[in-house]
């Protein structure tokens, strides 16, 4: 018999169904949709979904649902994806294995239906292709039919399967497609790994949230009367909608219990009534299934029950009858209707009952490994000894399940068994450790054997290298101090300084420090050794710090030998990764061209060669070639290969990789004048990753564009970010110099001159590495324009303008970025001189208007400094106005606020039309005046009014004469004007009467 604890009518969420509905007309006119579904536990994400395929299967779409579990952060990589795959699989048979031709070896990772894994040739087939082909395939499905393909449950989902479907969302094109995920709101805390996956869906126009809320009142009530067959008592309504604040699930469990007080208000009591009103038999077989996993299937928990099967289908029925479970999708097991009342069983079992339990399913799946699908099977049955307490069992089980980890890619989830590998080690005899897989594959790593078993420094490598290709910087550090602490060095050099260089990445990665110490210990280690693949990798590791530290001819010795070493030993990553280390050396020290051809061949090369990927040397190559191509000023070419390499993270998995490229494409995307896009590109930056060092320039940059925009606020509160980043650490400079840049910019942007000097100082101490010549020869003409700005104030800038110059002279001019920097430095220099001539800004304007010149800010400010020359000099007032309508409409494009008011600002002062107001009034026949008179009844005049605004400020007649351009005589005469016209007799009186009558704008106004 079926209990009418579930509503027959579904309630409140007729926008939502609406809404999907018209997703699927849309998917059935062959455009993909996609869309997310949020949710706090119980309140109805999965009947949402139930109702909406139901509906999407009457109208002749193919639906398919897998959830995700909760083992799946304990290791179990694309465990929904695998189970969407069989039930599409199971349902269309022959036309799912063509749709596979070709790719069958490949997709058996993840079905292992199709075809043998372990056929694949090693390195042939990566996570890349992974995802393509899994892509691939699902729109093959939905070329000639509509698929719907639904996730429950992406809380508990693992790394690996969120980047799958990042990677599916961003890449299917035209197909009958239909995606949904759902989650739970309530489990997304500030840390869960979620956030930033949801954070990049918001960012894709193909994906659209849809957020469920509680129900009302008269929807509890109707929820109520569905349940019940007949309308509620009002006031059992208004008790269960107040305690059930109208979350759809416990609304039930409340109708079942009749609303009365009789129940616990505790969620676990109250979820448990049920439970405890069912026969001790059900009870037993809810609590195994509640002890399996999210879901189990039927053979396995016939086998762990030991009972006939008559018992076990009796017990089954009573507790789907109760709709405690439900039949899984496939309908090859059972699963809570419901998360939470699973959870409450849990919680419920006694500490022995577990162990009992998970014993019990471990037993089963030793003696028969058929009874879970086979891409399962290493991460349950570890699962199963861990918690069962036998680490002599677990061991070996987690260690299988990281291999099957890493061979799917799953980085993340090989670390978290290697992980629990490290903390079973030590309670596990030694006899059956050696009996234990060998190691798996480790990049670079010396002289392991395959012939032998596992041992810890293995393990603790292993694990080093997970840390680092899932971009965990954290725990590889921790790794490498626990092996280091247990090696001999003297008896294992080769592998110390393994460990070494690792080390030394860990630190930099995670800002404290440049990992130099590391790195000397790593050469002491093996001077004097003969050549090794230990050699070549400690070689290129130099090289490579060498390269972003202390450039220069060592660093090309260092890279030399360790190409060399690396191909006399076939270590092929090795030699691809310093070989990208020379050729950037060769870019920075003056082969521009050859070196940025190399850099790109070797990227090509990694991405190409037939071994398994390596989230170093990839990420390495997508970071650095990108930002290479911006130092040099090519600008489109460097946003279009953060374009690329953002792509090619998602096919690798390189999410490390992702806020370095967003780092380097915001600051492009600034200068190129797209700055909603730079914005949205440097806060995913600033906001993703646990690595400091690409989220402090993220918030430098943003700092700028913020107190470019005029938001002063903004500008502070990143610069407060980034020296909570930078502080307390060694930081390189290249870090500093944006840190302080931002510092320099803000503090003259608030008047304090004196500090802003401060910062430009600290922002030139030492020898600068090559690869930050152009971020200096961007900083040193705004040390110097804020100089020129002080002038007018009488302000001593000589010794601050001497540093600046000091520092140009040691810089190279010889590429185009660099050119354009000293031409600008140079008008900047002359304009605090006082000899500010067109000719200077004329010669920056066609610098920067040069092919891959596009700079639009500077160039904005360009054409008004070329104006106020113009106008100063007695030049062509035509010329200035045209240059300052051009500049006006490029500020206003970019929401460039300060600039724009400044140049609005000069544009009154000196009397011309900035807006092209005044050229319009002109073609339409308005007559009005372009001077105006008289302005008040005093009888000043607009450029009356202009110098006595300047001497309520208490300036000179020559600081007036400069400010308005005319000559000082002139300011005289008006300053005698504006006396007579006010009746006072000296200037003080003048200002406190325009004060007093509002003949001025105060700071009030």
């Amino acid at each position: 018999m079926r209990s009418h604890r579930v509503s027959p009518v579904f309630v409140g969420r007729a926008d939502e169904l609406t809404q999907l509905r018209q997703a699927l007309a849309r998917a059935q006119q062959g455009e993909p949709q996609a869309l997310v579904i949020g949710g706090e536990a119980g309140v109805g994400k999965s009947r949402l979904l139930e109702e909406f395929t139901a509906h999407a299967t009457g109208a002749g779409a193919l639906a398919a649902t897998g959830g995700c579990v909760e083992l799946g952060t304990d290791g179990l990589p694309f465990a929904p994806v695998a189970a969407i795959l069989r039930s599409l699989h199971r349902r269309l048979g022959p036309a799912l294995t063509e749709a596979a031709a070709g790719q069958e070896n490949e997709l058996a990772r993840l079905l292992p239906e199709l075809g043998d894994a372990g056929h694949a040739p090693p390195g042939e087939v990566d996570r890349a292709l992974l995802f393509e082909f899994t892509t691939r395939l699902l729109e093959r499905l939905a070329a000639d039919r509509t698929v719907v393909v639904a996730v429950e449950d992406l809380h508990w989902s693992d790394r690996s399967t969120r980047e799958l479907f990042g990677y599916l969302f961003r890449s299917v094109n035209r197909s009958r497609l239909m995606v949904l995920v759902t989650y739970r709101t309530d489990d997304i805390h500030r840390r869960h790994p979620l956030r930033p996956f949801l954070a990049e869906l918001d960012r894709l126009r193909s994906v659209r949230r849809l957020e469920l809320t509680r129900l009302s009142h008269p929807e509890v009530s109707a929820q109520m009367a569905g349940i019940q067959g007949s309308p509620p008592d009002p006031a059992v309504a208004e008790s269960v909608f107040t305690r059930s604040e109208g979350n759809p699930f416990f609304v039930e469990e409340l109708t079942a219990g009749g609303g009365s007080g009789d129940i616990s208000d505790s969620l676990r009591d109250l979820l448990l009534v049920r439970v405890e009103a069912l026969p001790e038999s059900t009870q037993e077989v809810l609590r195994i299934v509640a002890e399996g996993g999210s879901s189990v299937e039927h053979v396995l928990l016939s086998a762990v029950a030991r009972c006939s099967e008559n018992e076990l289908l009796t017990a089954l029925r009573d507790a789907v009858g109760n709709n405690l479970l439900v039949p899984t999708d496939d309908g090859d097991g059972y699963r809570f209707r419901h998360a939470l009342m699973r959870e409450a069983v849990v919680d419920d079992l006694l500490p022995g009952e577990r162990a009992r339990l998970n014993r019990r399913y471990a037993e089963a799946l030793e003696e028969s490994g058929h009874l879970v699908p086979e891409d399962q099977l290493s991460a349950r049955k570890a699962r199963y000894w861990h918690l069962a307490g036998d680490p002599s069992r677990a061991l070996p089980a987690v260690l299988d399940a990281a291999v099957q980890a890493r061979r799917r890619y799953a980085y993340a989830e090989q670390l978290r068994l290697l992980e629990r590998a490290v903390e079973l080690w030590d309670g596990v005899p030694k006899e059956v450790r050696r009996t234990l897989r060998p190691a798996d594959q480790i990049e670079s790593f010396p002289g392991t054997d395959p012939e032998q078993p596992l041992r810890f420094r293995d393990l603790l490598a292993e694990a080093v290298q997970a840390a680092r290709q899932s971009g965990q910087p954290d725990l590889a550090w921790a790794l490498t101090k626990q092996a280091l602490r247990l090696l001999d060095e003297e008896e294992d050099p080769l592998r110390a300084a393994w460990f070494w260089v690792n080390r030394s990445r860990a630190r930099d990665q995670l800002g404290r420090g440049n990992g130099l110490e590391e790195l000397e210990r790593a050469r002491e280690l093996i001077t004097g050794l003969p050549p090794s693949l230990g050699h070549a990798h400690v070689l290129a590791a130099v090289a490579s710090w060498q390269a972003v530290n202390r450039p220069g001819p060592e660093s090309f010795g260092f890279a030399e030998r360790a190409i060399e070493m690396a191909r006399v030993t076939g270590a092929v990553s090795v030699e691809l990764h310093a070989r990208f280390t020379l050729a950037n050396l060769k870019a920075d020290a003056g082969d521009i061209d050859g070196g940025l051809a190399e850099m790109r061949a070797v990227r090509d090369q990694m991405i190409q060669v037939p071994i398994p990927p390596s989230s170093n040397n990839i990420g390495r190559a997508l970071v650095n070639f990108a930002g290479a191509l911006a130092r040099y000023g090519w600008l489109t070419e460097a946003r279009d290969a953060a374009d690329e390499g953002l792509e090619l993270c998602d096919r690798f998995g390189l999410s490390e990789a992702k806020p370095w490229l967003q780092a380097n494409r915001g600051g492009v995307l600034v200068d190129l004048g797209e700055w909603p896009a730079a914005e949205e590109a440097l806060t995913y930056a600033a906001e993703s990753g646990p690595e400091p060092r690409p989220r402090s320039s993220a918030h430098a940059q943003l700092g700028l564009l913020r107190l470019w925009r005029g938001d002063v606020a903004g500008a502070e509160r990143s610069l407060a970010e980034v020296r909570a980043l930078v502080d307390g650490g060694e930081v390189p400079a290249q870090y500093r110099l944006p840190e302080a840049w931002l510092a320099m910019e803000l503090a003259a942007a608030l008047g304090r001159r004196a500090e802003a000097r401060l910062h430009v100082a600290r922002a030139l101490e030492g020898e600068q590495p090559p690869y930050l010549t152009t971020v200096v020869w961007r900083l040193l003409p705004a040390a110097a324009a804020i100089e020129a700005d002080a002038r007018s104030s009488g302000e001593d800038s000589a010794e601050a303008l001497e540093a600046v110059q000091q520092a140009a002279s040691r810089l190279p001019t010889h590429i185009a970025p660099w050119a354009t920097g000293e031409i600008h430095l140079r008008a900047e220099q002359a304009r605090a001189a006082g000899n500010d001539l067109p000719e200077h800004w004329e010669r920056l304007i066609a610098a920067l208007e040069a092919p891959r010149a596009t700079q639009l800010l500077t160039l904005a400010y360009a054409r008004r400094r070329l104006a106020e020359s113009l106008i100063a000099g007695g030049g062509s007032r035509r010329l200035a106005a045209e240059q300052l309508r051009s500049a006006r409409v490029e500020a206003d494009r970019l929401g460039a606020v300060p600039l724009r008011t400044d140049i609005d600002r000069l544009a009154k002062r000196a009397r011309l039309d900035a807006t092209g107001a005044g050229r319009r009034a002109a073609r339409s026949g308005d007559g009005a005046a372009t001077d105006a008179g008289p302005a008040d009844t005093t009888g000043l005049t607009a450029r009356e009014r202009d110098v006595l605004s300047l001497v309520a400020e208490g300036r000179s007649n020559r600081q007036i004469a400069e400010a308005l351009y005319i000559a000082p005589k002139t300011a005289s005469v008006h300053v005698s004007n504006i006396l007579a016209k006010l009746e006072v007799s000296s200037r003080g009186e003048a200002a406190a009467l325009a004060h007093r009558l509002r003949l001025v704008q105060t700071a009030a106004d």
